[in-house]
């Protein structure tokens, strides 16, 4: 049988003609269908996750208390940050935030796209919810979703009023929107030369975090000097960083020093006596043992011209022996949180009177 006979027909049974009609037909159906349902879906695009350590600078309470890992955010359809972690300091009044955050974003050669840029050290992101809106910068960028944390024992030393001053008890915490960010270990109170003032040594423990190479809390490098605020419910220490070795309060101990004063008037000498303290009766931080009281040396030049060394017709040297309470340290030995050594000047007050005198020397 012919393909296409005489008559033009296919086979002898279809017109050619009526055939490719009928083939057209098919193909704009087939065509229209694959539009309608669709054929294969676009390949996705690729994605990547990242993590970020963000500076949100200081907030208000009211903002830091509604801010929590698992929060999420979209800057557009492609991209979204989700925290991972919250860090926490006390900063003057307000509050201290660093945050971790994951952000997943489209990936082109390699790099990710968050918010149409890549997330550049620098950077300012927002964190957008329904009950915040805060933002912050980019301060490191890494493979890990938490912050690198840890804690660190610390010496504040501040200067309160006797009552506040006795509200700071070993156990009591700092927390922040429920978050403990300090607990005080140690407390040790002396008292100053001012009257209704306390000098505080507080061994703290600061839950710190690493960035840059360096231990931070209250968004700075933990140092020596350093200014801090700890807002505990019934008080505020506002001082400054003793100490940061970790070496505590130290060991309680007591030490045999010999003071002296010189050139004081008659009166004040004569009211210094064996068996006065500082501090309580029970415990006190020095207890004088010993007095001795001798007229102050003064050179005088008689009538005929001679140079005699004579006494003093008020003036008195007084060169007491006490026994002080103090700390044994990794740094040396401590009284009252100052460096206990010869040559120093120290401040005692006994009650009814305060005095200023000279180490003279330090014994067991």
């Amino acid at each position: 049988m012919e393909l296409i006979d005489d008559d033009g027909n296919l086979f002898g049974a279809v017109n050619v003609i009526d055939a490719l009609v009928v083939l057209l037909v098919l193909a704009v159906v087939i065509a229209g269908a694959a539009l309608v349902f669709g054929g294969d879906d676009a390949p996705e695009p690729d994605t990547q996750t990242t993590y970020a350590t963000l500076d949100m600078g200081t907030q208000p309470a009211y903002i830091v208390d509604a801010i929590n890992e698992g929060d999420t955010y979209e800057p557009d359809g492609s991209s979204s940050a989700t925290i991972t972690d919250v860090h926490l300091t006390p900063r003057g009044n307000d509050i201290g935030v660093t945050l971790r955050v994951a952000l997943e974003g489209e990936a082109n050669d390699g790099t990710l796209t968050y918010g149409n840029a890549p997330p550049r050290l620098g950077r300012t992101l927002a964190i957008e919810t329904s009950r915040y809106q805060v933002e912050g910068q980019i301060r490191a960028v890494g493979n890990s979703d938490a912050l690198t944390t840890g804690e660190r024992r610390v010496i504040i030393r501040d200067t309160l009023d006797a009552e506040t001053a006795s509200a700071v008890t070993p156990g009591d915490e700092i927390r922040l929107a429920g978050r403990t960010v300090a607990t005080i270990d140690d407390v040790a109170t002396y008292a100053t030369n001012t009257s209704g003032q306390t000098r505080l040594l507080a061994e703290t423990t600061l839950a710190t975090h690493r960035e840059d190479g360096y231990t931070r809390f209250g968004g700075v490098p933990l140092q020596r000097g350093q200014s801090l605020t700890l807002p505990a419910d019934d008080y505020t220490i506002e001082g400054d960083v003793e100490r940061t070795n970790g070496d505590g309060l130290g060991e309680t101990a007591t030490r045999n020093v010999t003071l002296r004063m010189t050139d004081v008037r008659e009166d004040t000498a004569d009211s210094i006596e064996p068996g006065m303290i500082e501090g309580p009766a029970n415990d006190p931080v020095a207890e004088l043992t010993d007095v001795d009281t001798e007229p102050s040396l003064i050179i005088a030049t008689g009538d005929d011209g001679s140079v005699n060394v004579v006494d003093h017709p008020i003036d008195r040297d007084v060169t007491i022996t006490a026994q002080f309470q103090v700390r044994e340290t990794a740094t040396g030995v401590l009284f009252k949180g100052d460096q206990l050594r010869g040559g120093t000047t120290i401040t005692l007050d006994l009650g009814t009177r305060v005095i200023e005198v000279e180490v003279v020397g330090v014994s067991r």
